[in-house]
C-alpha cells in the first residue's frame, strides 16, 4: 500500500507538518512514534527486526485523512527507539551514560525499566533485550536531542501555538499504537487489552465530553474502547492538555494486530477497514470542534 505523495517522509527531516487542506479548525494531531527513518549514527547491537518492534509502524497512514478535515497533522520520521519525544528531555539513566550529563537529570518509572527518553531495551515475548552494547556518549544523546527531540517539539509547540492564537483554543489527539502483549508484559493474566485505549491522565487534559465522545464514535465501528488503562498519557498531552484554558488533548492507542502483524510490521486485513471507520470518526471530531467555534477566550 503505497503512502500519499503528501506523507512522503524527506530526507533529514525530522518532522513532517502537514497543513489543512479544508477550513482550518483548532484541531492539532501528532504521530510521534512511527517514524521508520533510522539515523546511520543509531549503533545499536539488535536486528532491525527487532528493533522495529518498538515502531508505532504506519499509525500516521491510519490518520492521514486529518488534513482533509480542517486538521493540521504531525509525524515524526525517526523511530522512538533512536529518542523519545514522548519524554522529557531530562529522562534519562544516568547509568546509560559513560559519563557525567552537565545538569540534573529526572529518570522516571519507565526510563528505570529502559524505556525513557533513550530506550536500552526491547522486549520480544516476554523477554528483554539491550538495545546497545555500550553506554553512551554525552554529546551523543545530546546531538539527538538537538537534531530530533526540539525540533518535533517546536514543530508541535508552533501548531498548538497558532491555533490558540487564531481560535482561542485548541484540539490536540496524541496518536499511537500499542503492542498486543501489554498486559503480559505488566504480569497481569487477569485482563484483556481494548482495542483503543483512550488516554487523558485521568480527566485532566480535556473536557469529559471530549473523551466520551471520541470513544462512542470508536465503538461505533464495533471497537472496544478502554479508557486510561493501562495507558494515561505521558509527556506530550500532559504539556498541552489544559482543558480549562480551552485546550484539550487525548491520546489515542490503537491495538497492533487490528492493523498489522506485529512480527512483520506489515498491514493485515484489518487496515483498509479501520482506517475507512477512522475517517468516520475524524469526521465526527471536526463536526464536534466545529461546533464550539467561535470559542470564549478564557
Amino acid at each position: 500500500m503505497q503512502l500519499p505523495d503528501f506523507l512522503q517522509p524527506r530526507p533529514c527531516t525530522p518532522v513532517e507538518v502537514f497543513a489543512p487542506c479544508a477550513p482550518a479548525l483548532p484541531l492539532v494531531c501528532d504521530s510521534p512514534h512511527s517514524g521508520t527513518a533510522y539515523p546511520a549514527d543509531f549503533g545499536h547491537c539488535v536486528p532491525m527486526e527487532l528493533l522495529r518492534r518498538g515502531e508505532d509502524t504506519d499509525v500516521h497512514r491510519l490518520w492521514q485523512r486529518w488534513p482533509a478535515h480542517g486538521a493540521t497533522l504531525l509525524a515524526a520520521t525517526f523511530p522512538r527507539t533512536y529518542i523519545d519525544v514522548n519524554r522529557s528531555a531530562d529522562d534519562i539513566d544516568p547509568e546509560q551514560l559513560e559519563s557525567e550529563w552537565p545538569t540534573p537529570l529526572a529518570p522516571g518509572i519507565k526510563t528505570r525499566q529502559g524505556l525513557g527518553l533513550i530506550w536500552q531495551r526491547i522486549v520480544r515475548d516476554g523477554v528483554a533485550t539491550p538495545l546497545y552494547d555500550r553506554k553512551l556518549g554525552v554529546a551523543e544523546v545530546q546531538s539527538r536531542l538537538l537534531r530530533y527531540w526540539h525540533p518535533y517539539h517546536r514543530a508541535l509547540q508552533q501548531a498548538i501555538d497558532d491555533s490558540v492564537a487564531r481560535f482561542g483554543g485548541v484540539w490536540h489527539l496524541n496518536l499511537h499504537s500499542m503492542p498486543n502483549d501489554v498486559y503480559r508484559r505488566l504480569g497481569r493474566t487477569d485482563a484483556q487489552l481494548a482495542d483503543f485505549v483512550l488516554g487523558d491522565r485521568d480527566g485532566t487534559t480535556c473536557a469529559p465530553g471530549f473523551i466520551r465522545l471520541v470513544g462512542e464514535l470508536l465503538q461505533s465501528g464495533g471497537y472496544s474502547v478502554a479508557y486510561n488503562e493501562p495507558y494515561k498519557g505521558v509527556e506530550l498531552i500532559g504539556r498541552i492538555g489544559q482543558p480549562q484554558l480551552n485546550r484539550h488533548s487525548l491520546q489515542i492507542e490503537i491495538r497492533r494486530p487490528i492493523y498489522m502483524d506485529e512480527d512483520t510490521r506489515e498491514p493485515n486485513a484489518g487496515f483498509a477497514p479501520l482506517q475507512a471507520h477512522l475517517e468516520k470518526v475524524m469526521q465526527g471530531v471536526a463536526e464536534h470542534v466545529r461546533a464550539q467555534l467561535p470559542l470564549r477566550r478564557p
